[in-house]
């Protein structure tokens, strides 16, 4: 489904500074976007931001931006992980978990669990 321009014109509120020309070519990224991430609104909205932030900031810095972002997701992701792994060691051998319940509720597959059991 295309988003109309109301819909764009409501997203950017009244102060997007976007010229006539570049509200149209952010009206077509959006419908290639909304594609591109097939339902997902969520990333939807993330693509949509970023090509909007491009006709407004240095992309350098836009990408620069994203960058950290992710590296720092990916050290939460870690960091998470590493207290996961913990817990399966604690909880499972003091018989407070299974391994297929542990890796239920952490959301990870039984043989990760088994591979932090050093099994």
């Amino acid at each position: 489904m295309s988003m109309q321009r109301y819909e764009l014109e409501a997203w950017l509120g009244d102060d997007h500074g976007l010229a006539e020309d570049q509200l149209e070519e952010l009206l077509a990224q959006a419908d290639g976007i909304n594609a591109r991430f097939d339902g997902d609104q969520e990333r939807a909205r993330e693509g949509l931001n970023v090509a909007y932030r491009l006709m407004r900031e240095c992309p350098t810095a836009v990408v620069a931006d994203l960058a950290q972002r992710r590296d720092a997701a990916r050290a939460a992701e870690l960091d998470a992980l590493a207290g996961l792994q913990q817990a399966a060691i604690t909880l499972i051998e003091r018989g407070d978990a299974t391994e297929s319940g542990f890796a239920r509720q952490a959301g990870v597959d039984r043989m990760t669990v088994r591979k932090w059991l050093g099994k």
